[in-house]
C-alpha cells in the first residue's frame, strides 16, 4: 500500500532534519530534490561544499551526505512512514548520492530509527575536554550496534592501538598545519567574528573550542595556527575515548554507509549522555589512513575516528536555509 505523498512543508522539516547533520568543516555538501507525483526524495552532491585539498577522493564529502541522508530517514521514519532507500541508484549519475521513496505506514519493526529524533537537533559537535570518567559497556555495546545496523563496524581502541591512533592524528594535525592547500580549505570554510561573508556555513570563531593546554587529545586546530585574542586554553583527556568505524571495502557506498553509521552512533550518543567530537585528520592523509587500523580486528578500512566522552555540549553551527537546497517539483 502506497502512503500518501507528504505536504511540502512537512517535506521542508525533513530536509530541516537532514541538514542538521555534521559534515567536515561543516561544509554542507548536499542538496535535496522531491517529485510530489512520486513521493521521492534524492540527495545529490553539491560540489560547492567539496574540499579540493583535504578531500581530494570525495570520501568525507560522501560520509556527510550519508549523514544527511540517516537523518532523513530518522525524521520520514518521525513522520510515520515507511521508506526504501537506495544508495548510488543510477551509476550513470555518480553525483546522485541516493533515493528515499516513502513505500507505506511504519510498521514499528527493530530497525524503527524514530526514536532517535529528539537527538537530532540537540546533537552537536563539543570541542571541549571531556571528563577522566569510563564509557559503561552498555553504552559501548548499544553504540557499535547502531553502527552495526547499517552495516558498519565500531571498536574502541585501547593500549598501543590507541597510542598509535593518537600518534599519527598529531602527525596529520602538524601537517595541516604546514600545507597551503588544507590552510586554503580550512580558511575557506571558518569564520572569525569579524568575518562579513553570510554566517550560513563553515565552523564559527565561537565553536572553535579552547586550546589544548595539557593532554592528549589531537584537537584541530580551526585558528589555523594563529593567534586568536580572547581564546582560552584548557586541559583535555589524558586517556580519550577513540570510535574507529571501518568497513571491508573502500568504495563511495560504504562511504555513505559510513556516513549513516556515524550519524546513527551520534544520534544513540547524544541519547546516552555523551558529547562527540571528531579525530578524522589521518583520514586525510593517505599514508596515515591505513596503519589507522587495528590488525587484530581484520577490518580493513577505517573511515571514521569519534572522540566520546562526557563533557560540556557543543555549540550550534549554522546551516543554509532548507529553501537554498531544496528543490520542489511536480
Amino acid at each position: 500500500m502506497r502512503v500518501q505523498p507528504p505536504s511540502d512543508e512537512v517535506v521542508t522539516a525533513l530536509v530541516r532534519d537532514a541538514t542538521a547533520a555534521p559534515s567536515m568543516h561543516n561544509a554542507q555538501p548536499w542538496r535535496f530534490q522531491y517529485f510530489r507525483s512520486r513521493g521521492v526524495l534524492h540527495i545529490r552532491a553539491d560540489l560547492r561544499g567539496a574540499l579540493p585539498h583535504s578531500d581530494r577522493e570525495l570520501r568525507a564529502l560522501h560520509i556527510g551526505c550519508g549523514a544527511a541522508l540517516m537523518n532523513l530517514r530518522v525524521g520520514v521514519a518521525h513522520e510515520g512512514w515507511q521508506a526504501s532507500t537506495r544508495l548510488l541508484p543510477v551509476p550513470a549519475d555518480p553525483m546522485l548520492l541516493a533515493s528515499v521513496t516513502l513505500t507505506g505506514p511504519l510498521d514499528g519493526d527493530d530497525d524503527d530509527p524514530a526514536p532517535l529524533h529528539p537527538a537530532v537537533h540537540t546533537r552537536h559537535t563539543s570541542r571541549y575536554p571531556f571528563a577522566e570518567r569510563a564509557i559503561p559497556d552498555p553504552v559501548r555495546t548499544a553504540l557499535a550496534d547502531a553502527a552495526h545496523r547499517e552495516h558498519v563496524s565500531l571498536s574502541f581502541a585501547s593500549g598501543w592501538h590507541l597510542q598509535a591512533v593518537l600518534d599519527m592524528a598529531l602527525e596529520a594535525e602538524a601537517r595541516n598545519l604546514t600545507d597551503p592547500g588544507v590552510a586554503a580549505d580550512l580558511a575557506r570554510f571558518t569564520r572569525r567574528a569579524d568575518d562579513t561573508r553570510p554566517a550560513t556555513e563553515g565552523v564559527p570563531e565561537h565553536a572553535f573550542g579552547p586550546h589544548r593546554r595539557i593532554g592528549k587529545v589531537p584537537m584541530r586546530d580551526f585558528a589555523g595556527g594563529k593567534p586568536m585574542p580572547g581564546r582560552p586554553a584548557a586541559d583535555f583527556e589524558t586517556t580519550p575515548h577513540l570510535a574507529l568505524l571501518s568497513t571491508g571495502r573502500d568504495r563511495p557506498e560504504d562511504w555513505l554507509r559510513t556516513g549513516q553509521a556515524t550519524e546513527r552512533v551520534l544520534l544513540r550518543a547524544t541519547l546516552e549522555g555523551l558529547a562527540a567530537s571528531f579525530v578524522t585528520q589521518a583520514l586525510e592523509w593517505h599514508d596515515l589512513r591505513w596503519p589507522l587500523r587495528d590488525p587484530v580486528s581484520g577490518s580493513a578500512y577505517v573511515q571514521m575516528v569519534l572522540r566520546l566522552g562526557y563533557g560540556q555540549p557543543g555549540t550550534q553551527t549554522p546551516r543554509r536555509p532548507v529553501h537554498e537546497v531544496l528543490d520542489i517539483q511536480p
